[in-house]
């Protein structure tokens, strides 16, 4: 969850502690959520320097004033480029699971696209797969097919963020493979900034992605997670109706969720500093 101020031609992302979970908001907040969140994110986009994004710096010496400095913005914020938002989510999978592996149990069917049957949960696909989902202002997201994308943004733009999406996914799980971490899927996110599109948001963050532990990957079953999934398997196993208000979030389910966090932010760093 963050906090957008608009300075023209610029923004400035406050990444807070909330958490949210089927477009609800919770009241608890887990503690350093959003300074990780900037750390992961903000290594990522400068490990892919060479694709074009949005940021601009996450030095709060540089930031304009007045939030210049500001104690309060420290280590959670960043300064990046306005960019007119394509209004996709770029999945890819690398896995059976989520909203793919419900859509497949119902439709034999994933992103509309017919799949074989006997597919089993956590199946990995021969190769990624790019599933995107179009981003509306109320209510869920909506996963589409591909054609769809393609016919609202255009085939050129189209072909582009695919081809960077999947490239991008290929080269993070590759690199968290030698640390026993298992990406099975993500987002991303673009912009368009003098007609040429840029990673914006966040990339693959534990909020944005699904992060599995390796040593617990079996087919048929969803591997121990080190992301957001967390919360939403204990969400669940519960009897809310996924609408407002949220139940109250156990104190043991925070700490688990900083842990796995951090545990995951220390394997990134690893990762990233042997580039």
């Amino acid at each position: 969850m963050r906090d957008v101020y608009d300075l023209g031609s610029e923004l400035l992302l406050v990444a807070t502690d909330r958490i949210s979970a089927f477009d609800v908001v919770f009241s608890e907040p887990v503690e350093d959520k959003g300074k990780v969140l900037t750390r992961i994110s903000t290594q990522w986009f400068r490990y892919f320097s060479d694709i074009n994004n949005h940021l601009i710096t996450d030095d709060v010496s540089r930031f304009p004033k007045p939030y210049q400095n500001e104690p309060s913005l420290i280590g959670r914020s960043v300064l990046v480029k306005k960019a007119k938002r394509i209004d996709f989510e770029c999945v890819v999978r690398g896995y059976l699971t989520g909203s793919a592996w419900k859509e497949y149990l119902q439709l034999g069917t994933i992103a509309e696209t017919p799949y074989p049957k006997g597919l089993q949960e956590s199946y990995q696909f021969p190769t990624p797969i790019f599933t995107p989902a179009r981003k509306n202002d109320s209510g869920h997201d909506e996963n589409v097919s591909e054609s769809t994308m393609e016919k609202e943004v255009g085939s050129d733009l189209f072909q582009k963020v695919k081809s960077i999406s999947l490239q991008l996914y290929e080269k993070a799980h590759q690199l968290m493979a030698k640390q026993g971490i298992l990406l099975c899927d993500t987002k991303f996110e673009f912009g368009l900034i003098g007609g040429e599109p840029v990673l914006i948001d966040e990339i693959l963050t534990p909020d944005s992605s699904r992060y599995w532990d390796a040593s617990t990957y079996a087919l048929g079953k969803t591997p121990a997670s080190f992301d957001k999934q967390i919360l939403r398997n204990w969400l669940e196993s519960t009897s809310w109706d996924k609408n407002p208000p949220p139940p109250k979030l156990p104190e043991s389910l925070i700490q688990e969720l900083r842990k796995k966090y951090l545990e995951l932010e220390d394997k990134i760093n690893i990762c990233l500093s042997q580039k």
